[in-house]
């Protein structure tokens, strides 16, 4: 169960989910890179650093949930959202929230229904050999079941929230963010892949930093493909259209 800590930001209509466990280290660089007037949900997945206290002390907007695993932490932050644009950013100071800007942007518009980053690491060692190996074979999986030609199932995208909530999301482990984009496939959605730069994570990395970790998310990932298309609660595509 996810409870949201007291708290009233500003009026926004973008909210940013920052799943969080354990990242005291990243969490000033990142917050400091959420735009001006996006509200930051830093969803604290059972830290012992004190990235709670630390994120609130910040000025972000903490949501606990206590239910471990990457999906569980995601869709607490969603279900606590409120803005009309929902983005989703990792906590580990790899992405930036800047990079979201344009992503925003483009769903605002009316030009797509959900936007992807495409990791473009920026050092050797910002994304190990089997975290890509793992990845390019989801993203041949996807392509099989879905037609879509993404390179990426990277945790960096921008949706709105009362279609993404139609989506029915159920996976609360490593493929939620795979879940996602075929639920919206199979809904008709438009989704867009722009490159965006990978840094190096702060600390150690939870998934992909181990193949034992990688692999076991790519087992996750796998169980998602193999689910039936259906239509998400709400009916198809996101009715998005720009704003005057």
């Amino acid at each position: 169960m996810n409870a949201v800590t007291t708290f009233s930001p500003p009026p926004s209509d973008v909210d940013v989910v920052l799943p969080c466990l354990n990242e005291a280290e990243a969490l000033p660089w990142v917050l400091a890179r959420v735009p001006a007037g996006w509200r930051a949900l830093v969803v604290d997945n059972g830290s012992t650093d004190g990235s709670a206290e630390l994120a609130r002390a910040l000025g972000a907007t903490v949501v606990h949930e206590e239910r471990r695993g990457f999906g569980a932490a995601c869709h607490a932050g969603l279900l606590a959202a409120t803005a009309e644009v929902v983005c989703f950013c990792d906590c580990d100071a790899s992405l930036d929230p800047a990079q979201l800007v344009p992503f925003v942007r483009e769903i605002r518009a009316g030009e797509a229904d959900l936007v992807l980053g495409r990791r473009r690491p920026q050092s050797r060692g910002a994304w190990p050999a089997h975290a890509r190996a793992g990845n390019l074979a989801l993203a041949r999986l996807l392509r099989r079941r879905t037609g879509l030609r993404l390179h990426d199932l990277g945790p960096l995208r921008a949706g709105r929230r009362v279609p993404l909530l139609g989506l029915g999301l159920t996976d609360r482990r490593s493929g939620y963010p795979l879940q996602m984009v075929v639920r919206a496939a199979d809904a008709g959605w438009r989704i867009a892949e722009h490159d965006v730069p990978y840094l190096p994570r702060t600390g150690a990395s939870k998934v992909t930093g181990t193949w034992r970790g990688t692999w076991q998310a790519v087992r996750d990932m796998s169980g998602v493909l193999k689910e039936p298309a259906r239509v998400p609660v709400g009916g198809g595509r996101s009715r998005s259209s720009p704003r005057p």
